[in-house]
C-alpha cells in the first residue's frame, strides 16, 4: 500500500462544527479512482494547519491518481481558504486499526 500526505495552511477553524460533510464531498470525487483504498483528514483547528492522507493499493495506482488529484486538491484548498504547502507520497510499511 502506498500513501500520498498533503499539507494545508489556512485560517484557523472554529472548534465547533463537524467537517465530516465537507471530508465526504471530497472524498466522493476520490474515492472512484482506481486502487483508492482509503482517506483520513487531519485538522488544527487553533492554527488553520490540515494533512489529507490518501491510501492506494500500490505506488502505481497513486502515481496514476496525481493529475486528478491535485485538481481536487486544489479546488478544495481554494473553496476551503486553504493553500497547499506541501505533497509527499511514502509506501505504507505497517498499519494497524483497532477493530
Amino acid at each position: 500500500m502506498f500513501a500520498r500526505l498533503s499539507t494545508y495552511q489556512g485560517s484557523p477553524v472554529p472548534p465547533e462544527g463537524d467537517l465530516t460533510e465537507k471530508s465526504e464531498a471530497i472524498v466522493q470525487l476520490v474515492q472512484d479512482l482506481p486502487g483508492f483504498r482509503g482517506a483520513f483528514y487531519l485538522v488544527e483547528r487553533e492554527t488553520g494547519k490540515a494533512r489529507s492522507l490518501t491510501l492506494w493499493e500500490d505506488e502505481a495506482t497513486m502515481r496514476a491518481s496525481e493529475e486528478r488529484a491535485a485538481e481536487i486538491r486544489a479546488e478544495a484548498a481554494q473553496r476551503e481558504g486553504q493553500r497547499v504547502v506541501l505533497v509527499e507520497h511514502f509506501e505504507v510499511a505497517f498499519s494497524k486499526l483497532a477493530p
